[in-house]
């Protein structure tokens, strides 16, 4: 069956639909990693998203129930050249087709990625949908579309829960949790509790926590930082607390450094970062689409991590204030462990 992928631009793509039969609409991003795609399909970060895969085939080794970023994917569709048929007959494998269908994700394939990536190289935030048809009715409604807001109240957790250990004891605020961070946490013996994105410091007093996470999450740092303003105001300098992503951002901005955007949205897993003083470089896996301006930074840092591309700042630790942030995601998944020292910083600095 024929779908179509039209743009608010007025132009649109023709492919061979899959996955679900629905109409859907979103926000057009590019995934750069050449493995992973599950990861990518199932990261809340990706929410309201309709994903253009760079690699020219996705699927090839099917879904496992390990690489699982979250159990119901928010994306809203996505574009490949490709898509592979048949998989590995290990029954813990499921083909992808019968998980866009379950999922009730709808996918179009045989498209022309490339010409894609050229217009989102041009325009930072393209409005798209996958559609039966592409007639002017089909544009008009496109065109009216308003994206959401504060995709992080959607895709966060509604009640708090724990993932139990017999270390350290941290509280997650999620705004859009990998699990793949709480595997990587369990690892390390944290005892943790995950809290909703509008958790208040009176909840996080109940627990009484020895480090707080800031979890990365789809949206804007000024969405979030109206809830996350009383948390810092009370636990900063007071106790350690890790930003990754949108956490990241959020703690920024609260500190008043400037952010940037980026010229082309970082969203892949194979972006240079150094590491200042060990000149250390890094691979790292990052969705993020902005970073700090090193200037707008009058603190004396503890660590710097620069992104190679445009020098600006992707992650610091400020040990004065007991903060560690990284725009990238320190547990890779996909991607390489480079980076996997961030935690252990953070778990320093909770000793």
């Amino acid at each position: 069956m024929k779908r179509y992928l039209i743009l608010e631009d007025g132009s649109s793509f023709i492919g061979d639909g899959m996955g679900a039969s629905i109409i859907s609409t979103g926000e057009l991003a590019i995934q750069t990693g050449n493995y992973g795609y599950q990861e990518a399909l199932t990261d809340p970060t990706n929410a309201g998203k309709i994903l253009v895969f760079t690699t020219p085939m996705i699927g090839n080794v099917g879904i496992n129930a390990i690489d699982y970023e979250s159990i119901d994917p928010a994306i809203k569709g996505i574009i490949v050249s490709d898509i592979a048929i048949n998989i590995t007959d290990n029954p813990a494998f499921q083909d992808l087709q019968t998980f866009l269908s379950e999922k009730n994700i709808p996918a179009i394939c045989n498209v022309d990625t490339r010409a894609l990536v050229h217009k989102l190289t041009e325009k930072r935030t393209i409005k798209a949908s996958i559609m039966d048809t592409n007639d002017e009715h089909a544009f008009d409604q496109i065109r009216a579309l308003v994206l959401p807001k504060n995709k992080s109240s959607l895709v966060s957790t509604k009640n708090a829960y724990a993932a139990p250990n017999v270390g350290k004891t941290v509280a997650v605020i999620d705004l859009g949790l990998k699990h793949s961070m709480l595997r990587e946490l369990s690892l390390k013996q944290v005892n943790v509790t995950v809290l909703p994105y509008n958790a208040s410091v009176n909840d996080l007093e109940n627990i009484r926590p020895d480090g707080i996470i800031i979890s990365n999450g789809p949206g804007k740092p000024q969405e979030v930082l109206k809830n996350l303003q009383a948390i810092f105001d009370h636990y900063l300098g007071n106790c350690p607390i890790l930003g990754i992503g949108l956490g990241f951002l959020a703690i920024s901005d609260y500190l008043k450094y400037e952010l940037i955007d980026l010229p082309h949205i970082f969203n892949g897993i194979n972006y240079p970062v150094v590491e200042q003083g060990t000149n250390e470089l890094w691979q790292v896996a990052m969705n993020i689409d902005q970073l700090v301006l090193p200037d707008s930074i009058k603190d004396h840092m503890s660590q710097e991590y620069y992104d190679l591309h445009t020098e600006l700042l992707a992650g610091y630790v400020f040990q004065d204030k007991k903060i560690v942030a990284t725009a990238f995601n320190p547990e890779g998944a996909p991607g390489s462990l480079d980076a996997h020292k961030i935690f252990t910083t953070f778990l320093d600095m909770m000793e």
